[in-house]
C-alpha cells in the first residue's frame, strides 16, 4: 500500500479565539502523559469532491469550540498558545481500493495503517506540530479513510470521541434532532491545576523506528458468539454472579495469554479509567482533557501461574470498580484526588522501568460512538487504530453491531509469537473456532 500527499494546508476556526483564551494551561493531568498523539481511522465507502470541501469547512466550523486544537503546545511554559495557527489538513491518494484494507485476511499489515495517519504517532510537543491533524486518504475505488491525530499532551481518547462527535454533526446538511448536542469545556486544568511535572518516560519517540524496542501489533476479533461463550466460562462462584461485560471477559483472557509469555515475572496492569461524570462535582460528560484515572492490579508470578482467565476477569473487573467508586472522591477537600492520581501515575512509571515486573497498559474505547460518525457521506464501515508503538499496550473497542470487541495488542516483535500460541491454546481449551470473518488486516477472528 503506497500514501502519496497531493496537498497541505491549515484550516483556521471560522471565528478568532477571544483575548481571554489566548493561553491555555495544561493540567497535572496533562503533564503526566506521553510524548504522543491519539489517534483513529474512520473508512467510508465514498465521497464526492463537494464532500470534502464541505469537510473543511465544518471543521473550520467546530474549532471555536475546541479553541487549543488550533493553537500551538509551548512545552517550556506547558500552555497552549491559542492564537488560530490552525489544524493540518492534508489530502492524499492511496494505490489500492479501500476493500483490500478491509476485507477479511487483508494482507494490509496494521503497521501499515499508520501511513493513513497525517504524522507520526510520537510527533508532538514541539511547538511547530500541530495540536489536530487530519488526513483525508482517497482510495482508487472512491473510498476514503480519514486518520485524526491530536496530541495526548493536551486530550485523550474520549476527547477524540467528542471532537469526531461534534464535526460529525457540523456536517450534516439537516438538523437532526436525534442527535447528542455537544457541548466541550476544557475545564480540566480548573480541577487539577498544572505543577510543572516534566514529561514522563513511556519509551515513545517522534518516529515510528522506535529505538528502544521493536514493537508489532496484532488484532484479534470477538463476535458476540466467543464473548458469550467467555462469559459463562467466567461466570463461576469467584464473580458472585455479577453480570461480566463483554470488555471484562476479553481483558482476562488477553492478560491471561499476556502473563504466560514470561511467566517467571510480576504481572503489574495500569487500566485507563474514564473520571468523567463520576466525580462529586461532576466533572462534565464532554470535558475534553486527560482526565482518566488508573485502576492497577498487581499479581506475583506464582499468583499468575495459577490463575486461569475467569480469575483475571474477576481481579481486573473487581480493581476496575473499586477506581470508578473512588472517583467520587477525588475532588473532595483535602488533596485526596491530586495524591491519589499522581501517586498512581508516579508507581506505574516505577514500575515500568523494571526489569522483574511485566507492566501492561490497558485503555477501553468501547464506548466511544465512531461508527455513528456520519461526516455527509454515511457512517463509516470500519474504525481502526493503529500500531501505538508502546511496549504491552492493549486497546479494546466496538465492533460495528456493537456487540463485539476488536482487541489491539501492541507486544516486542519477540514476544508475539508467544503471545499468539498462549492466546490459541485458550481457545483450543475453550472450544472456540477461528474464522476470517468482519473487515480489517491482521485479524484473527473467533466465534
Amino acid at each position: 500500500m503506497k500514501v502519496d500527499v497531493v496537498s497541505r494546508k491549515l484550516v483556521k476556526p471560522c471565528t478568532p479565539t477571544p483575548t481571554n483564551l489566548k493561553n491555555y494551561h495544561i493540567s497535572f493531568m496533562d503533564e503526566l502523559n506521553p510524548t504522543m498523539n491519539v489517534v483513529g481511522i474512520l473508512y467510508y465507502k465514498g465521497a464526492t469532491a463537494e464532500h470534502l470541501h464541505h469537510l473543511e469547512q465544518s471543521l473550520s466550523k467546530i474549532l471555536p469550540q475546541f479553541y487549543p486544537f488550533s493553537g500551538r503546545y509551548m512545552k517550556h511554559d506547558h500552555l497552549v498558545l491559542c492564537t488560530d495557527q490552525g489544524a493540518q489538513l492534508i489530502e492524499a491518494n492511496v494505490d489500492i481500493e479501500l476493500l483490500q484494507v478491509i476485507e477479511p485476511n487483508s494482507s494490509i499489515k496494521p503497521e501499515q495503517l499508520n501511513d493513513l495517519l497525517p504524522c507520526e504517532i510520537g510527533e508532538a510537543d514541539e511547538e511547530t506540530d500541530p495540536i489536530l491533524s487530519v488526513q483525508i486518504n482517497k482510495f482508487t475505488c472512491g473510498g476514503i479513510a480519514i486518520g485524526i491525530c491530536i496530541s495526548h499532551r493536551i486530550v485523550d481518547a474520549c476527547s477524540l470521541g467528542t471532537f469526531i462527535s461534534a464535526w460529525s454533526n457540523a456536517s450534516l446538511a439537516k438538523v437532526d434532532d436525534t442527535k447528542e448536542i455537544i457541548s466541550p469545556t476544557f475545564d480540566g486544568p480548573v480541577f487539577f491545576p498544572g505543577k510543572n511535572f516534566p514529561n514522563p518516560e513511556f519509551g515513545t519517540t517522534r518516529s515510528s523506528d522506535n529505538g528502544l524496542y521493536n514493537i508489532v501489533c496484532r488484532r484479534l476479533m470477538f463476535d458476540k458468539n466467543a464473548i458469550s461463550c467467555l462469559k459463562t466460562g467466567a461466570t463461576t462462584a469467584k464473580t458472585g454472579g455479577r453480570l461480566i461485560s463483554r470488555v471484562q471477559v476479553i481483558s482476562g483472557l488477553i492478560m491471561k495469554a499476556i502473563s504466560m509469555i514470561d511467566s517467571t515475572r510480576a504481572l503489574f496492569v495500569a487500566q485507563a479509567v474514564n473520571m468523567r461524570e463520576r466525580t462529586i462535582p461532576v466533572i462534565p460528560k464532554h470535558s475534553c482533557g486527560n482526565l482518566a484515572a488508573l485502576a492497577i492490579t498487581e499479581c506475583s508470578a506464582e499468583e499468575s501461574r495459577k490463575m486461569g482467565y475467569e480469575d483475571f476477569v474477576r481481579l481486573l473487573g473487581g480493581d476496575a470498580r473499586k477506581t470508578v467508586g473512588d472517583c467520587a472522591q477525588i475532588l473532595s477537600e483535602g488533596g485526596y484526588g491530586d495524591k491519589f492520581l499522581i501517586d498512581g501515575s508516579h508507581y506505574a512509571s516505577e514500575k515500568s522501568l523494571r526489569s522483574d515486573v511485566n507492566v501492561v497498559w490497558m485503555t477501553d474505547w468501547s464506548k466511544f460512538r465512531f461508527y455513528e460518525a456520519d461526516l455527509g457521506f454515511g457512517k463509516p464501515v470500519w474504525a481502526s487504530v493503529t500500531n501505538v508503538v508502546i511496549k504491552n499496550h492493549v486497546l479494546l473497542m466496538s465492533n460495528k453491531e456493537g456487540d463485539g470487541i476488536e482487541a489491539w495488542v501492541n507486544l516486542e516483535e519477540n514476544d508475539m509469537g508467544n503471545f499468539d500460541r498462549e492466546i490459541n491454546n485458550l481457545f483450543v481449551k475453550l472450544s472456540l473456532e477461528m474464522h476470517a470473518i468482519g473487515p480489517g488486516p491482521g485479524a484473527a477472528t473467533w466465534s
